[in-house]
């Protein structure tokens, strides 16, 4: 079997990894700015009740134990985010509906916001699940007796 041709191409293993911190980085920037959006709507930029109310502002709660998962790559949290984020865009499609001025452009946002979640939580869990199903068919056994999905997500968990 000839090498690996060495060039600006990275490898398929490599791409993969490439595009995995990606969906990472955008759900990550997307859970930041959608408990910014939540926060700000609720207690300065368009309150509901004169002086905010952080009851309302408590909606962002749910959105807070997910980044640890999301940074730690664990599967489980972007398959559970990517349920929870439709929470988030029936509100906004409610108020947007319902409200006016500056907080039906809010709402607005918590559903661009949202969406935007959803496709990179999708996006990755496929990427993750076709990465390690090409090292599973392509690789029978890792080096230290590990399977290659096993290997995947010891190589995903380490080179993040």
């Amino acid at each position: 079997m000839p090498p690996a041709p060495t060039g600006a191409q990275p490898t398929p293993s490599a791409a993969g990894l490439q595009a995995a911190r990606r969906t990472r980085a955008a759900a990550v920037a997307c859970v930041l700015a959608l408990i910014a959006l939540c926060m700000g709507w609720e207690l300065a930029w368009a309150p509901t009740v004169p002086g905010g109310s952080w009851v309302l502002a408590a909606k962002a709660l749910p959105l807070l134990p997910a980044l640890p998962g999301l940074l730690r790559l664990r599967m489980y949290t972007y398959r559970w985010l990517s349920l929870l984020v439709w929470l988030y865009v029936t509100e906004g499609v409610v108020r947007a509906a319902s409200e006016m001025g500056p907080s039906r452009l809010l709402a607005l946002a918590e559903v661009a916001l949202a969406a935007a979640l959803f496709v990179a939580c999708s996006l990755h869990v496929r990427l993750r699940l076709k990465h390690a199903r090409a090292a599973a068919t392509g690789l029978s056994t890792a080096t230290d007796g590990t399977t290659g999905a096993t290997a995947i997500q010891a190589a995903s968990k380490h080179s993040a």
